[in-house]
């Protein structure tokens, strides 16, 4: 009788024991529960401890974690018909579980397949020079088509990183060359560039000589005539004082006749000591030949000056 009474104990603890574990869940941190009752969605769990119907209702653990995928290497054709090999990165999340685990069957195995068709689309649009220069566009380009898709499975991609692009090797050789070309087309135009600009400057160099030179001749024109004019000032206000003293001392003078008559007969002895002077006087010279011998006459009336004159000939009468 009491080991009846044992063995019914001890299926009734058995019984106990996983009831309480079908009814009684965890849900760990970053992960959330979908409770279905007969394989129909009953309701969402956060992360702690729950309670649900054992052997009725149904626990199913989604993580919310966001977790990078990175996809298998493929080749991918570019717009400009080049066949390369590339490898992305893809960095998803769960937000609504009830979605992620209802509305597709395996979404991880739908992110990846759907990764390679729009990392074949994205490529195809793009010539291999922009598909190597132009990742993060790329990105963008892949992540904005992909969450078109996503969204209605409860998923949100958050960023899509390119990691490898690998061409060709005739086709790296040929961008090499390429390369290698434009840093020798550059040089030169660079070189071509700078010879140009020193021709330039040397051409701006002479022009703006000249223009100096130029400037400093006309400045030097200008001084030279504004010191003849100044010189040329000097000298006829020197004459015109010269005359005016001469024609001030005259007038003070209060000249005669006969003084007139010594002033003609000096400028004629000025005129007549050069040998290859030559005097005219002229029929209307009758006043100064009439001066001429009035100051004979008043010589001779000079009681110092008869003897010495008393030998000298007398002057004709005409000349």
């Amino acid at each position: 009788m009491e080991v009846v009474t044992l063995v019914v104990v001890a299926v009734v603890v058995i019984v106990v024991a996983t009831v309480l574990g079908a009814a009684v869940k965890v849900v760990g941190q970053g992960f959330s529960g979908v409770v279905t009752r007969f394989g129909r969605f009953r309701r969402e769990v956060t992360p702690g401890l729950t309670i649900i119907t054992p052997f009725i209702d149904r626990l199913v653990r989604v993580d919310m974690r966001e977790t990078p995928r990175t996809g298998d290497r493929q080749d991918v054709i570019t717009r400009d018909n080049v066949a390369v090999a590339v490898n992305a990165t893809i960095f998803s999340q769960v937000i609504e579980p009830r979605s992620a685990l209802f509305a597709v069957s395996n979404y991880f195995i739908a992110i990846d397949q759907q990764a390679r068709t729009t990392l074949r689309n994205a490529f195809g649009n793009v010539s291999l020079d922009e598909a190597l220069s132009s990742r993060e566009q790329i990105n963008a380009s892949m992540q904005v088509q992909m969450e078109q898709v996503t969204d209605k499975w409860g998923i949100r991609i958050n960023r899509i990183e390119i990691v490898d692009i690998s061409p060709p090797a005739q086709i790296l050789q040929a961008m090499a060359l390429q390369k290698q070309a434009d840093q020798e087309k550059r040089a030169r135009i660079l070189q071509s560039e700078g010879q140009q600009q020193s021709a330039v400057n040397i051409a701006d160099g002479q022009r703006q000589a000249a223009i100096k030179q130029a400037e400093g001749e006309r400045q030097a024109a200008i001084l030279r005539a504004e010191g003849n004019r100044q010189a040329t000032i000097l000298e006829a206000e020197g004459r015109a004082q010269a005359i005016e003293t001469v024609y001030t001392a005259i007038t003070q003078a209060k000249p005669d006749p006969t003084l007139v008559a010594i002033l003609q007969l000096d400028t004629l002895s000025k005129f007549a000591d050069s040998d290859n002077t030559k005097i005219v006087i002229p029929a209307e010279s009758a006043g100064l030949l009439g001066a001429a011998q009035a100051l004979r006459s008043v010589i001779g009336e000079a009681p110092g000056l008869n003897s010495e004159s008393s030998g000298a000939p007398a002057p004709p009468a005409n000349s």
